[in-house]
């Protein structure tokens, strides 16, 4: 009898301990990422009734993370502090028993993340073509861009000022030198500011802010300079309002109706303020050419404007009036990284169409 009370003893026993050497509970560090996510992993050997993953807080306290009911599965714990180790508990309920068990990982931040190799594939091939259509355009390949009409307005609107003995005002935008638009505005300014001083036509540009100043007043000089007229550039023609938004499109407002430019361009980053200044300018009977990355405003400038360059022309102004090469260059090879997206659109929805997810799983992993 005593026999058969230890042989029964020691299969419960080896059955006991058999089913909690089966339960697995991992927590490992995710590879290649910035170091805020860990994986939560468990493997039971027998069904749960329920189970809960929990994880110790910084007071010593147990923080229920995830709920499941799953005999195998994983938990990624995210928006973690990287290099600091956590611990984790896991229960799972069955038949009114409780089985825990415990784990601990610390996540690490890796130097390369494998989740934006979309980003870095993108990178490089337009990197590449940006580089390869540079080197072509030294070597004297020509590149079509298309006839931009606001830009070729230019030259009339400069002759028309030329021949009224009116000024010419050009307004880079509200924006500092930080934005893209601004700087963008200025490569025009440059070419605006050569031709302006070839014709000997009086040229005004209001500033709001104080780097835009000083970077329009050496655009400028540098334009005269080249045109072989540096006795003919005027400082104080280039000059500083105010930072206040309207404060600022008041003086401007004030400045076209005193000086009757005849020429207006509206070129830069401009929001709520654009169709006071348009307005004020159709007012006064000026060729007015307007230009700006903001969507929103773009309405407005088409409305009261001669010629509105629309998002991207305000970038691609700079290559169509120089020709320079490296211009040129950049600008086709970013042409060919937007076309390459456009296909990647296509073939995307193609794909999703047809129930396969591959470029959209690839893409999406890049954004996470």
């Amino acid at each position: 009898m005593n026999m058969m009370k230890r042989m029964l003893f020691t299969f419960i026993l080896i059955t006991a301990l058999s089913t909690i050497l089966a339960n697995q509970f991992m927590v490992t560090d995710k590879p290649w990422d910035d170091g805020k996510e860990l994986s939560v992993s468990w493997n039971l050997a027998q069904p749960p009734d329920s189970l809960e993953v929990s994880r110790l807080d910084s007071l010593g306290v147990w923080s229920i993370i995830h709920k499941d009911t799953s005999q195998t599965g994983t938990y990624q714990d995210q928006d973690l502090t990287p290099n600091k180790r956590y611990n984790y508990r896991l229960i799972a309920f069955r038949d009114s028993v409780e089985y825990p068990m415990q784990s601990s990982a610390t996540p690490t931040e890796q130097w390369f993340y494998l989740h934006k190799l979309a980003y870095l594939i993108m990178l490089l091939m337009v990197s590449l073509a940006i580089l390869y259509n540079i080197f072509s355009a030294r070597r004297g390949k020509e590149y079509f861009i298309r006839r931009i009409a606001g830009l070729d307005s230019m030259e009339e609107a400069i002759g028309r000022a030329t021949e009224k003995g009116k000024p010419i005002l050009f307004v880079p935008g509200i924006s500092d030198l930080d934005d893209i638009q601004t700087i963008a505005s200025l490569t025009i300014l440059s070419h605006l500011a050569q031709r302006s001083a070839e014709y000997d036509t009086e040229l005004i540009v209001p500033c709001r802010f104080s780097m835009v100043l000083s970077a329009a007043r050496e655009v400028v000089r540098e334009a005269y300079l080249k045109v072989g007229k540096p006795d003919a550039y005027k400082a104080d023609n280039i000059f500083y309002l105010t930072d206040d938004q309207f404060g600022y499109v008041a003086g401007i407002d004030g400045i076209m109706l005193r000086e009757q430019p005849a020429a207006n361009f509206f070129l830069g980053s401009f929001y709520a303020e654009s169709l006071i200044l348009a307005e004020t300018g159709y007012s006064t009977g000026a060729i007015q050419t307007a230009g700006t990355a903001q969507a929103h405003q773009l309405p407005f400038f088409v409305v009261s404007c001669d010629y509105t360059l629309i998002g991207e022309e305000l970038f691609a102004a700079s290559a169509y009036l120089s020709k320079d090469p490296q211009q040129l260059g950049s600008l086709k090879g970013h042409d060919f990284g937007k076309l390459v997206v456009i296909i990647l659109i296509i073939l995307g929805v193609i794909l999703e169409i047809a129930g396969v997810s591959l470029v959209k799983d690839f893409i999406s992993r890049a954004l996470s």
